[in-house]
């Protein structure tokens, strides 16, 4: 394990530059989500072995329903291929990988909401790495939900604490990389208030190797955070 990651625990990735990806390589679009996948699963690994204990992933956002329909089913089936076979391989179980699921998680279909509920039941006790996927996810609409369940809990004054606590996500990222562009796209923007953000514009997400996060890892490092102090 790397010393250079101890102060490292939570990492958050915006994964974007699939289709990108296949079209530089000439290939189906919607194949570049499969290339996309590959890299997801190695990265859980490399992100053990550097020391890393959570790691939250913007895999599908609620704007991202708004893709042609064609690759919004696409994706969906993949999804569910996907974590079914990443159940049935035992590698969550073996690793320990405790899985979560963020996001508007009822605007998917039955059968991949119970994959889901199957994954997070199967490794609520885990005490390896945590792996949250962010899924039917905006970072306005997280806030708008926590700030709606305080109203029905009869809330009369809100405070940053109350809203913290009632995300689906309470934990913050201390640094974030996004591969392809330099924007959040409304990801974690209430988590990400201090943390560290690192934009690859000229890398895709397929492209990113266990060296490109160690090189990550040694910028976040060099840093000094503040915390506004």
């Amino acid at each position: 394990m790397l010393e250079m990651t101890s102060s490292l625990k939570h990492l958050g990735i915006i994964l974007d530059g699939n289709r990108r990806f296949a079209k530089k390589n000439k290939l189906n679009p919607l194949t570049g989500h499969e290339h996309g996948v590959k890299v997801v699963w190695d990265f859980f690994e490399w992100a053990k072995e550097l020391g890393i204990k959570e790691v939250t992933m913007y895999a599908f956002s609620t704007e991202n329903f708004k893709r042609s329909k064609i690759e919004v089913n696409y994706l969906l089936k993949l999804f569910f291929t996907e974590f079914d076979k990443l159940l049935a391989s035992g590698r969550l179980e073996n690793d320990k990988i405790k899985v979560n699921f963020v996001g508007r998680l009822n605007l998917f279909d039955k059968k991949l909401q119970n994959k889901m509920k199957e994954m997070m039941e199967q490794t609520k006790n885990y005490k390896g790495i945590t792996a949250n996927f962010c899924m039917a996810y905006g970072g306005r609409a997280e806030i708008v939900d926590s700030v709606n369940n305080l109203i029905k809990k009869g809330v009369k004054k809100v405070d940053e604490n109350m809203i913290s606590k009632n995300l689906s996500l309470q934990s913050s990222p201390d640094l974030i990389i996004r591969t392809s562009e330099q924007r959040l796209s409304n990801f974690l923007l209430w988590q990400c208030a201090y943390s560290e953000i690192m934009f690859l514009p000229k890398m895709l997400w397929p492209e990113f190797t266990k060296k490109d996060l160690i090189k990550c890892i040694g910028n976040f490092n060099s840093r000094q955070r503040r915390f506004g102090k």
